[in-house]
């Protein structure tokens, strides 16, 4: 058990960067500040590699640094971290600004999905990621990125695992959690992450600031905890820095919420990805 603070204490959205970034040395600091576990998120793919990606062996290139730098990270920390490999939706702009069609983009895009979905069933990775832009897009675009997020939610129910969202803003995505039941993938399973406190239709992966930690409390609703780092040498600290869960955590006990913390750190990672935070600590 973390002895500082008697809890597991999982970021649930991290990234770690084995090519420009900190690497496998944030993970340690995040474990020196408190920290136990880590779900590492690939970085999109042209932050990685010089081009963007043109078929499934990029993709594979980078969920492979992905899963070698999680490995890497579970050996520094007490409880132990776990990769969730997809694509990010902003690759849909990069591909049409490059000159593909949205068809074209959302069919490579698939594809990156559909060679993440091999990571879980072959056993390195957790879960998916996938999503839609968080920024205004044509309708074509939109589209697209909708079938792109879809095709994420039949892999996943597939595969049995949860499937990390980045996405627009907003409180409501009912809409999107009818999508993934539709395919058979329950609700809960689903996560959307940056999420503020307040979110109806899916799982909330909250960004750890306290005001929107304090509203996830007083909703009374299954949530998480993420910084989203990263791992930037040109943005330290970025979105937040890693020492930020272990620190929220402390201030929460102080607080008296120990029911949050145990329901963001141990309860709700539980129910939506099948993980023991705490029988995995040494």
């Amino acid at each position: 058990m973390n002895a500082d603070l008697d809890t597991p204490v999982l970021d649930d959205h991290m990234h770690l960067d084995p090519v420009h970034g900190r690497g496998v040395e944030a993970a340690a600091e995040f474990a020196d500040n408190g920290g136990t576990h880590l779900l590492v998120v690939n970085k999109p793919s042209w932050h990685l590699l010089e081009d963007l990606p043109s078929g499934a062996a990029d993709f594979r290139e980078v969920f492979d640094l992905t899963v070698d730098v999680v490995e890497r990270a579970s050996e520094v920390l007490p409880g132990r971290a776990w990769p969730v490999l997809g694509v990010h939706p902003a690759l849909i702009s990069q591909l049409v600004d490059d000159g593909r069609d949205p068809a074209e983009a959302r069919d490579l895009m698939q594809t990156g999905l559909d060679v993440a979905a091999e990571y879980v069933a072959d056993g390195p990775a957790l879960g998916l990621k996938s999503g839609r832009p968080h920024y205004d897009v044509s309708d074509a675009v939109w589209e697209a990125s909708n079938d792109v997020m879809k095709r994420g939610f039949d892999l996943a129910a597939e595969a049995d695992c949860a499937i990390q969202l980045h996405a627009e803003g907003g409180e409501d995505f009912t809409e999107v959690a009818e999508w993934a039941e539709d395919r058979g993938l329950p609700a809960g399973r689903v996560v959307k992450h940056y999420s503020g406190g307040r979110l109806q239709g899916i799982t909330k992966s909250v960004i750890s600031n306290k005001e929107d930690l304090e509203v996830a409390i007083e909703e009374d609703e299954p949530f998480m905890m993420e910084t989203d780092y990263i791992d930037d040498p040109d943005r330290p600290g970025a979105v937040l820095g890693v020492k930020t869960v272990p620190r929220r955590v402390r201030w929460l006990l102080e607080e008296g919420h120990e029911e949050a913390v145990r329901r963001a750190h141990v309860e709700t990672p539980a129910a939506v990805y099948d993980i023991d935070t705490e029988g995995t600590l040494e």
